[in-house]
């Protein structure tokens, strides 16, 4: 199982999940379900979202 810190992260930028979802060009329903950590995302998905926070993926995603 894989963790996360994306709603933490989103939430410290003042993003919106709409607007998220937006810049990820993947819908509000996606992000939602990676912030409950009810969705892997692909690794072009996970690479997204590190470019978007300007950090390493391993920083925002954690194995279990």
């Amino acid at each position: 199982m894989i963790k996360n810190k994306i709603k933490n992260l989103r939430e410290n930028k003042g993003i919106t999940q709409e607007d998220f979802a937006g810049a990820l060009k993947v819908s509000r329903q996606t992000v939602i379900a990676m912030e409950k950590g009810n969705y892997e995302p692909s690794l072009g998905l996970a690479l997204k979202v590190a470019k978007f926070f300007d950090m390493p993926v391993e920083k925002i995603f954690i194995i279990n």
